[in-house]
């Protein structure tokens, strides 16, 4: 089947990588969405093609996963690392105040990035991810990181999809499981599944405190005020808690939120009462662009 996307490849900041990242073609404003720890732009691919057309999706690859090349310096590994290829790939682009979209990780990339020009962006949308990043959920993902070594077919990637997730998708069946894999693995040259990540992006994980999560973000989001920010929480997160979503919303009165039943982390974006946000949130930023 014929991708509704076009393939992008565009250098890393520092000139030294090459990048890749799906561009969903739209007359609309644009948005990027930028993925977790552990996944790539196939997590996306659902909600990318919901709202192509009437906006622009572009949806990257970060440095380490899916078709961007492997960094052989792990220390690059870090959330300020990756948005400033951001902010190369928004240039090259052309890409005008897009609004930021991001899981987990991304999604303190969309913050970092929105409090270092607040003007640049038309809003942020999170997902599962705040301010405080709970530590029993960034040890429990530090736990699997890059530990699929015993995969051999399939099955077996399914399998490890639903030991490593069912805690946040207890609703899955078996075809769910497997639609999972496909977005994690690729197949190597022999046909065998592999996780689609440099196993050592889990080098921002180790030790008593982690790079992959910058500390103290709360100054960070007090610079927020003057975005539109939807704000999406699965109610069963290990990462972004009820409280500190509730405390969101009160330094951000303007702040919209989302919940999602049953889930935890993260959110698939699939979900219809999260596409119902989001489209009534980025419904708004176009009612307000044309005012």
């Amino acid at each position: 089947m014929t991708p509704s996307y076009a393939d992008v490849f565009f250098p890393s900041a520092d000139g030294r990588l090459q990048l890749y990242a799906r561009d969903y073609a739209g007359a609309g404003p644009c948005l990027l969405l930028m993925h977790g720890l552990t996944r790539n732009a196939a997590d996306f691919d659902e909600l990318a093609r919901h709202l192509a057309g009437r906006f622009r999706v572009v949806v990257p690859d970060q440095r380490g996963r899916g078709r961007s090349q492997y960094d052989p310096e792990p220390a690059n590994y870090v959330p300020l690392v990756y948005c400033s290829d951001m902010l190369g790939l928004i240039a090259r682009l052309g890409l005008e105040r897009p609004v930021l979209l991001g899981t987990s990780m991304g999604g303190l990339m969309a913050m970092v990035m929105g409090s270092m020009a607040p003007q640049n962006y038309r809003g942020l949308v999170l997902n599962d991810v705040g301010p405080v990043v709970e530590p029993a959920g960034l040890a429990r993902i530090a736990s699997y990181v890059g530990t699929a070594s015993e995969v051999t077919d399939w099955t077996g990637a399914a399998e490890y999809c639903r030991l490593t997730n069912s805690s946040a998708f207890p609703h899955y069946q078996d075809a769910d499981w497997l639609r999972f894999a496909h977005r994690l693995f690729v197949e190597d040259a022999n046909g065998v599944p592999r996780l689609a990540y440099d196993p050592a992006i889990a080098t921002g994980l180790a030790g008593s405190d982690p790079s992959a999560v910058p500390p103290d973000l709360w100054p960070m989001w007090d610079t927020l005020t003057s975005l539109p920010i939807l704000a999406i929480r699965g109610e069963n997160s290990d990462i972004l808690s009820a409280a500190t979503l509730a405390e969101m919303g009160r330094r951000h009165p303007g702040m919209r939120s989302a919940s999602v039943a049953g889930v935890g982390h993260a959110p698939m974006l699939d979900e219809p009462e999260v596409v119902a946000a989001i489209e009534g949130f980025l419904d708004e930023i176009r009612a307000h662009d044309a005012a």
